[in-house]
């Protein structure tokens, strides 16, 4: 029987070659955020699960929603990973799909929050960047 590493590790190529519209349209936007000491990846085997977008460095795992994740059996099924998730040590923020394209400045601004935002997380300790839309900062000078 093959690693769960190599069973998420194949996994993960066929959802990065079928990503939907909102996931493409997120993952320009996620590396446009700068992220000292480290980066996002797409589609990460994180245990048995393949996580849509992970900042490791801040253990943050991104996941966008279609409409189907608001039936019963699919939102318990999510519970369920995202306990396992947090269990392991990673904050999980999700969005709706039709979130993304509608209000990408807002849901890079709740990421931006997860990434810098929370005093007890690792990356709270690293330098913050400047913000990714380009806003002046009054305390750089702008």
């Amino acid at each position: 029987m093959p690693s769960t590493r190599k069973i998420g590790t194949s996994r993960s190529r066929v959802l990065r070659r079928n990503a939907i519209d909102a996931e493409k349209a997120l993952w320009r936007a996620l590396k446009r955020i700068p992220v000292y000491g480290s980066h996002f990846r797409r589609q990460v085997p994180t245990g048995p699960y393949v996580a849509d977008f992970a900042c490791l460095k801040a253990c943050l795992l991104i996941e966008p929603d279609g409409g189907h994740h608001s039936q019963d059996d699919v939102a318990a099924k999510d519970e369920a990973r995202t306990r396992w998730l947090q269990k392991e040590g990673y904050r999980v923020v999700r969005f709706w799909n039709t979130e993304l394209p509608e209000n990408m400045n807002g849901v890079l601004d709740t990421i931006y929050a997860g990434l810098y935002g929370s005093p007890q997380s690792e990356a709270a300790a690293l330098p913050t960047p400047p913000r990714p839309d380009g806003r002046p900062s009054p305390s750089r000078g702008g």
